[in-house]
């Protein structure tokens, strides 16, 4: 079956699964939709049908050797060649330069760049910072296929054309803005301040139901 042909709903639970995998103690050797449904909270049916639709079967009354269902759902997600570059080193691009969690949904974020850095800076976890002129030579000598902008919303256009050029199709833009994109190109929008006033929103719509029973 192919990705086109799988619910978004699925799709978007396909990283839960793989978290779940990768967390679970080294000594497990086979993984149940019945685990994953009690390690995730979710329903025992729809784990059971999206690894039927995602994987090979199970085997009777042990489920999937654990190895092989990770490797199946990160081959399906296309995690095995997640090389990334994050454009734009300021606060929030340096706490997400060495997050290690990235690495378990097979993304590795190689190297950063801005305009503000003038010569190549080595970072404790081994990774470098480059300045921006760098930034096509790099990826197309890394094959890079995905970026990460988290620079101002004013440059946030001009990056993602550069990244484009460079033959970068993937973009995950940290920018609180909108942005044209070709039509081949997938984004992905995080604006963090928009989550925190939904996460607010309701939390008062939770207070108003309360008040009213």
């Amino acid at each position: 079956m192919t990705k086109s042909e799988i619910s978004k709903a699925t799709l978007g639970r396909i990283p839960q699964y793989i978290r779940c995998i990768v967390n679970l103690p080294e000594d497990v050797v086979y993984v149940s939709a019945t685990l994953i449904a009690k390690e995730l909270g979710l329903g025992e049916v729809q784990v059971r049908k999206d690894l039927a639709l995602l994987c090979k079967k199970g085997r009777p009354k042990v489920g999937y050797v654990r190895q092989e269902l990770l490797e199946s759902l990160q081959e399906f997600l296309e995690c095995g060649d997640g090389n990334a570059v994050i454009v734009g080193i300021g606060k929030l691009g340096r706490a997400l330069i060495d997050y290690p969690e990235f690495e378990n949904y097979g993304t590795k974020i190689l190297a950063g760049f801005d305009k503000e850095i003038n010569e190549e800076i080595e970072l404790p976890s081994g990774k470098k910072l480059y300045p921006q002129e760098c930034l096509e030579e790099f990826c197309e000598e890394n094959k890079v296929n995905l970026g990460i902008i988290a620079v101002p919303p004013n440059s946030a256009q001009t990056v993602l054309n550069r990244l484009y050029s460079c033959g970068i199709k993937q973009i995950w833009c940290l920018a609180p803005c909108r942005l044209y994109t070709p039509a081949d190109v997938i984004i992905q929008y995080e604006n963090m301040a928009l989550s925190l006033a939904h996460l607010k929103l309701q939390s008062n719509q939770n207070k108003t139901t309360e008040v009213k029973t």
